[in-house]
Order: C-alpha cells, then sequence, then structure tokens
C-alpha cells in the first residue's frame, strides 16, 4: 500500500479588509469578529480529526485561525514565514478599483501574466511559487505519512493547489478559495497528489 502524507490546508477567517475587498499582501491585518466565529466554527467541525502537526503563515490572520483548530488536539502551531500571503506592495490597502486608477498598467500586465509581472514594491507569482514551494516541501519532509493542518492565505493556497495539479501558474485565479474554506491534498510516497476537497465551507451554513 502507498505511504501518503494528508495536508488539510486552510484560509484563514475573515478580515475587515477582506469584507472591504483590499488587498492585503504582507499587512498583518487581524481577524475580525466574523473571521474569529469562523475559526471558531472551523475548529469544531475539525475537533474530531487526527492531526500529527499544525502549522500557518507568519500573518496574525493566519496563526490566529490555526490556533482555534490547534487548541482542540494540544498542539504548537508552527509558523512558516514561507506561506505568507503574496507581497502586494504599493497596492496593499487598496480596492480592485484603486489599483486600477493608480496602477493601470501594472495591473493590466499582472491580470494577464501575473507569473511573470512583479507587482511595484512587491512579488512576481513566480517569486511566491518559488518560496510556497520550499514551504511546503520542508513540511512535508518532516511530516512523512502524518496528517498535516496547514493555515495560509488565498493567493499561496492557490499557487500549493496549483502546483500539486501541475496546472499553470497564471491560471491560479481560477480556484475560489473561501475564508475558512477546507481543501485536502494527499502527497503520496510515489510522487502522485491527489486533491480530495476544494473551497468546502459546508461548517458554516
Amino acid at each position: 500500500m502507498r505511504k501518503r502524507t494528508r495536508l488539510i490546508l486552510i484560509r484563514h477567517g475573515e478580515t475587515e479588509w477582506n469584507k472591504n475587498l483590499r488587498f492585503q499582501g504582507h499587512m498583518d491585518i487581524p481577524l475580525s469578529e466574523e473571521g474569529r466565529e469562523q475559526a471558531r466554527k472551523l475548529a469544531l467541525r475539525l475537533s474530531t480529526e487526527k492531526f500529527d502537526a499544525a502549522y500557518a503563515s507568519d500573518l496574525s490572520r493566519a496563526s490566529e485561525t490555526a490556533q482555534a483548530v490547534a487548541d482542540y488536539h494540544n498542539l504548537e502551531v508552527k509558523l512558516k514565514p514561507e506561506l505568507k500571503e503574496i507581497n502586494f506592495g504599493q497596492w496593499e490597502g487598496l480596492t480592485h478599483q484603486e489599483i486600477d486608477s493608480k496602477y493601470p498598467e501594472s495591473m493590466a500586465k499582472w491580470l494577464s501574466d501575473p507569473k511573470e509581472t512583479r507587482i511595484p514594491g512587491g512579488e512576481s507569482m513566480n517569486e511566491v511559487a518559488q518560496r510556497c514551494k520550499a514551504g511546503i516541501s520542508g513540511i512535508l519532509a518532516d511530516n512523512a505519512n502524518k496528517n498535516v493542518l496547514v493555515v495560509a492565505h488565498g493567493g499561496v493556497l492557490r499557487i500549493v493547489v496549483a502546483q500539486a495539479l501541475g496546472i499553470e501558474l497564471n491560471n491560479y485565479w481560477k480556484f475560489r478559495l473561501d475564508n475558512v474554506s477546507l481543501n485536502i491534498i494527499d502527497y503520496y510516497d510515489n510522487g502522485r497528489t491527489i486533491l480530495n476537497c476544494l473551497n468546502d465551507t459546508s461548517h458554516l451554513q
């Protein structure tokens, strides 16, 4: 029987900037009250699951969401800076419409080719993908044949899913990942990966 490592990938709970559709990036925006309630519902949903380890981006919206789940399992949340959200540079704090108005050329380039386009003062998708791959590879290497909780960000998790499935990075935006969505990927010891669950938010119903 093939051995596998299961990553239970969670997007963090809602923040006020999520609610107002502002690009957050590396800005350490905390969970809103609604986001904390979402994290509590997620934690209850996962309270009977078996987890061997828990990881999160080092931004508080991710680490607080992870801690809500980890408390049920007496696990320490290990912080992974590699899983930080995309650095949106000068776009952080702005809405899509504001970016369109202030940075029309760079926004147009980023929408057409995010893989190669560096956001002003920020990162390109290729750069994010490299650090995401390093972060996930480290988690897999340290947790062979285990079930692992990983809490990160919408952009980062889309990239992780795309990498696991061999999907062109410029198509990463085609995955919808809502706040506190549950996503499960199995990584097998023969190099195969299987996506078992994508954007499950039934615990919020």
